[in-house]
């Protein structure tokens, strides 16, 4: 049997939209993912580029809007078929849909009634490891299974067997979807692939190697002690799905260890850490850290505790109102305090307000945890940093001149690094024919294709 045909629909020329479809036969095909454009990536035509119609499944590897946002517009355009994802994401997807659904078409709440409905009928939860059959026309069939990705709480890698009755061969295609680092506490470690012919790769950080995470919370503490002496506030703009939720936790493990040292009227400490709010402004984040909490029995065993996304200095903020009234507030006082708000790229959201307000004054501060894509102002500030006072950004069409001081921590990263990719294609062994590179800029692309010829030399074929 010859390999599969994959066209690619989004996510091969950059880091957003991932759509990959897996051809079975005559107007008949499996789709990996169905992710939105963010940043620059945005495509100046809106189509599928595919008949949705003729779409038997969907398979989602994982719910972040750029794997699962054109969902919406793939069943208006006649998509039938199920949707299928590991049992977390099946509680995930609706949530981040919902809100992606807002945002596009508006509230209207009996469009979104019929929507949602839509949406609950054709999602099928899958357990991980376990084989899932679709038929592939009337010669074959084709068996899929999800594994771990390690890349956030539900997310998946998807093997796709795909068999032929007339010449009783068969081919197996490893999307990789989006890999984890290994450093999340509210996911499990991926699962390492097994014997594969054609190998759909992310390469997000195709082009360098982490620096080991250890100590990450240490490192968050000592930006925390250095932001909050300022006497302003700590912005991190964070994506409402998995990074908000890791660091809800490790603010609580740092919280608990200033509490425990904090000894009242102590000349060494101008900060009264028990007093110290934590503010989640963004009713996403908010909706999904429940959740999450009701998931807990699918977070890694040391970590298994529904209660340890709660604690007593958490605030979260629901309506707008009371959004305007913090970001004033925090704005126009001394009060130090911690803001995690969306989104994570600073190209939309609550953090936007904030940032408005805040960036102009040195007292407050801006912390990164995740990637930038080009294009987004969270890039442009990432990129501006140790150049404060002498760089001004624009949100939404005017100009701020940034002020405040800017942090990045690189160990919260929830994508694999080159080694961490590679690792994962010589896992599949000596049956690998190709691999296909995605998901990545150019730069990261061509360099984990160049690292991969030297693993695989003539044996595997790499394709950016």
């Amino acid at each position: 049997m010859q390999h599969p045909r994959i066209t690619h629909h989004g996510g091969h020329l950059g880091v957003t939209g991932s759509c990959h479809q897996l051809h079975l036969a005559e107007g008949r095909s499996l789709l990996i993912d169905c992710g939105a454009y963010q940043g620059v990536e945005q495509p100046s035509d809106n189509a599928l580029g595919f008949d949705a119609r003729q779409v038997a499944a969907l398979v989602v590897t994982h719910v972040h809007l750029d794997h699962i946002g054109r969902i919406p517009q793939l069943l208006a355009e006649g998509f039938s078929g199920p949707i299928l994802c590991s049992e977390p994401s099946a509680v995930l997807l609706p949530l981040m849909l919902e809100d992606a659904w807002k945002l596009e078409y508006g509230s209207d709440p009996q469009r979104m009634k019929r929507f949602l409905a839509l949406l609950s009928e054709r999602i099928v939860p899958l357990r991980f490891g376990e084989y899932h059959e679709v038929r592939n026309g009337q010669r074959g069939l084709v068996r899929l299974k999800l594994e771990r990705a390690g890349h956030l709480l539900g997310s998946a890698w998807v093997e796709c067997e795909l068999s032929d009755g007339a010449t009783d061969t068969s081919w197996r295609v490893v999307f990789s979807g989006d890999l984890g680092a290994g450093n999340s506490p509210l996911s499990w470690p991926l699962t390492p692939p097994g014997p594969a012919h054609t190998l759909v790769l992310e390469s997000t950080y195709g082009d360098r190697l982490h620096t080991s995470p250890a100590g990450r919370v240490a490192q968050l503490e000592k930006v925390i002690d250095q932001a909050l002496s300022d006497q302003g506030t700590l912005l991190i703009p964070a994506f409402s799905l998995g990074r908000a939720q890791e660091l809800l936790l490790e603010l609580a493990q740092i919280l608990e260890h200033k509490r425990l040292g904090y000894e009242p009227g102590c000349g060494q400490q101008p900060l009264n850490w028990p007093q110290l709010p934590v503010i989640l402004d963004s009713p996403l984040a908010s909706r999904i850290t429940q959740a999450y909490r009701n998931l807990h029995t699918y977070w890694p065993s040391q970590a298994a505790d529904g209660q340890a996304l709660s604690f007593p200095q958490l605030l979260t903020i629901d309506n707008h109102e009371q959004h305007v009234h913090v970001v004033n507030y925090l704005a126009s006082t001394v009060r130090p305090a911690i803001v995690i708000a969306g989104n994570g790229m600073c190209s939309g959201g609550r953090i936007v307000n904030y940032l408005k307000r805040m960036l102009p004054d040195p007292r407050h501060n801006l912390l990164f945890t995740g990637y930038q894509a080009r294009g987004t102002p969270g890039a442009v500030l990432k990129a501006a940093q140790g150049a404060e006072g002498f760089v001004k950004v624009d949100l939404d069409g005017e100009a701020y001149t940034l002020r405040a001081r800017l942090h990045s921590l690189e160990g919260y990263s929830a994508h694999a690094d080159q080694a961490g990719l590679v690792a994962f294609a010589e896992a599949i062994g000596p049956s690998l024919k190709q691999v296909r590179l995605v998901h990545g800029e150019p730069g990261a692309k061509a360099a984990l294709q160049r690292r991969l010829r030297e693993v695989f030399g003539d044996q595997v074929s790499v394709e950016c």
